[in-house]
């Protein structure tokens, strides 16, 4: 069941990691920051406020630093509630791949 849950929580897990990159290179710091690099710093001014621009990147890092912690702990479930081993999860992959029977040779030996 927790299988089923792998897939969408590594997305999710890797687009907070894009997303907080983002927003924590967008944030004012000692020179400016990544919009003041971009000459952005006007437009930040009107899109935000004077001051929303700072609250409102504090609040989403927060949250998605949250995210990502909360996404890693839950991987690092998933992936260490299964039964298997990543030697025999190998070992069996490998033993369905070769599994198949080879057709036998029909035609007569010379």
């Amino acid at each position: 069941m927790l299988e089923l849950l792998e897939t969408p929580l590594t997305v999710l897990h890797v687009f907070c990691a894009m997303v907080l990159i983002f927003i924590i290179l967008l944030q004012p710091g000692k020179s400016g920051g990544l919009t003041a690099a971009l000459g952005g710093g006007a437009g930040t001014q009107q899109v935000f406020g004077g001051r929303g621009a700072g609250n409102f990147l504090t609040r989403g890092t927060w949250g998605l630093a949250t995210t990502f912690f909360m996404t890693s702990v839950l991987l690092a479930y998933v992936s260490s509630s299964t039964d298997d081993s990543i030697k025999d999860k190998k070992a069996h992959s490998h033993k369905m791949h070769h599994a198949a029977p080879k057709p036998a040779d029909t035609a007569p030996k010379k």
